[in-house]
């Protein structure tokens, strides 16, 4: 049974007549891509320049204890936009081509048929921006968008208004390309236009449009930088390094190491994103709409091997904290405080949820949200946070409940006390198998949940 045609008739209704006469708040939504959890001012790095991000920070809330739905960008960011763990979407794992792992790049038609190419989330997932779309938004989607690149699966077919991104999992900052072939898309197509110009520049210069030709109605924007990922080529020279322009990179002294190069190259791509936020955010203010503008950042997953994800163990592909705990940063100056810090655990999975409430509307009444509104919990209002969360990526399994983390995974196991033990050093295996049991009891229980979920996704049957 296909979800979306059961809901927009009553979200209609709800739209036009549950919100009274409050105004509805523009949200931005702005993801970073692989970045650190400790590669911002305001999560104590001094040695990154986020001086836009760390003015957010102070003008709204600094969420310390977030995570996302998995340590990989696909799944992360299908939970993000449907609401739902990866596993009861489908889209529990990357849509990629593999062939560039031993140097193989694709034909124009090898790619065509590749599993890169024609794999997207399940269809029948209701998406955010379809959401607020029947409430009235005009949305917009800019960047990565890494959930299908068939025209079925591109945001235009998700109730967005506008697109200019990439649909895979990774570009060369410059030519745009995955591997060789071109992944630059507008609107429907396919687009060689901008080649040769910065990808984070382009994205702003989109969004300011997006933005700028949006008054009269609130806007849903999703802004999804590519920054700070490694760029996807095969060049060795530029391949598992970040691309910066000369600006930026001259921002920070040079280095006599190889891997301190890339690094200064990964703060410079940080910063330029962080520039192109600022100049985003100025313009808002400029508009008047500062006030009633929703304003969420986050990163995908967590920091790659360039990154700094201080005090956290692991990174990237891991579930550790360093994988799934990410900076989250939160601004509404009508609704919340400036100048706060809040250590409540909370997920990406709380986002949806929280901006249909915004918005004055309802979440369908058939379809299973594995979050809930957090903006009670952001007022003070409320001192409910998240119970427990689970993840499971490739073999590797782990659960957090209350202060608890069990991991289990090829990079080693544990059972952690988060509340004492941030950094993940000291295994309590042997010390609490009551809690051990439990926990992975508790996983179990989520898992046979999750294989029975409908409907099922693109690595699942229908």
């Amino acid at each position: 049974m296909r979800l979306k045609s059961l809901l927009f008739s009553l979200l209609c209704f709800v739209g036009t007549h549950g919100f009274g006469q409050q105004q509805k708040p523009n949200v931005l939504l702005i993801i970073s891509d692989d970045q650190g959890y400790h590669d911002l001012g305001s999560f104590g790095n001094k040695d990154i320049l986020t001086p836009y991000l760390d003015q957010l920070a102070a003008e709204g809330v600094r969420l310390t204890n977030f995570y996302v739905t998995s340590s990989a960008c696909t799944p992360s960011r299908s939970g993000l936009l449907t609401g739902r763990y990866p596993q009861r979407n489908g889209t529990f794992e990357l849509f990629r081509n593999n062939m560039v792992n031993y140097g193989h790049q694709y034909t124009d038609y090898e790619y065509s048929v590749s599993p890169e190419r024609i794999l997207g989330t399940d269809l029948r997932e209701i998406f955010i921006s379809e959401l607020l779309k029947e409430g009235g938004y005009t949305n917009g989607y800019i960047g990565k968008w890494d959930l299908g690149q068939l025209k079925r699966y591109l945001p235009m077919q998700q109730g967005y208004d506008k697109y200019y991104g990439f649909a895979n999992t990774g570009i060369d900052y410059f030519t745009h390309e995955r591997y060789g072939s071109p992944s630059m898309i507008d609107g429907n197509q396919l687009s060689l236009e901008d080649k040769g110009r910065y990808t984070t520049a382009l994205f702003e210069r989109e969004a300011l449009e997006f933005i700028n030709g949006s008054q009269g109605k609130p806007f849903f924007l999703t802004l999804a930088f590519n920054a700070p990922h490694s760029a996807s080529n095969l060049d060795p020279e530029i391949k598992g390094t970040v691309q910066a322009t000369e600006k930026y990179l001259k921002m920070y002294p040079k280095s006599n190491t190889k891997r301190g190069e890339k690094q200064r190259a990964y703060k410079a791509a940080v910063t330029q994103m962080d520039q192109s936020i600022g100049t985003i955010l100025e313009r808002i203010k400029e508009m008047g709409l500062e006030e009633n503008t929703l304003v969420i950042f986050l990163s995908d997953n967590g920091g790659m091997s360039l990154a700094d994800n201080y005090p956290l163990k692991g990174g990237k592909a891991q579930f550790f904290e360093g994988g799934v705990r990410v900076p989250c940063l939160v601004k509404w100056p009508e609704k919340i405080d400036a100048g706060q810090t809040n250590d409540a655990f909370l997920s990406s999975l709380e986002l949806f949820p929280m901006i249909v409430a915004a918005a004055g509307l309802e979440l369908p009444k058939d379809v299973i949200y594995d979050g809930f509104d957090m903006l009670p919990v952001l007022q003070g209002k409320s001192g409910v946070d998240r119970a427990a969360l689970y993840w499971e990526f490739r073999g590797d399994q782990a659960a957090r409940v209350g202060n608890w983390k069990w991991v289990q995974s090829a990079k080693g196991n544990g059972l952690f006390d988060l509340k004492q033990d941030i950094g993940e050093q000291n295994d309590l295996s042997l010390e609490k198998p009551e809690i051990l049991k439990e926990l992975t009891r508790k996983f179990s229980v989520w898992k046979e949940e999750m294989e029975n979920a409908a409907p099922r996704g693109p690595f699942k049957d229908f």
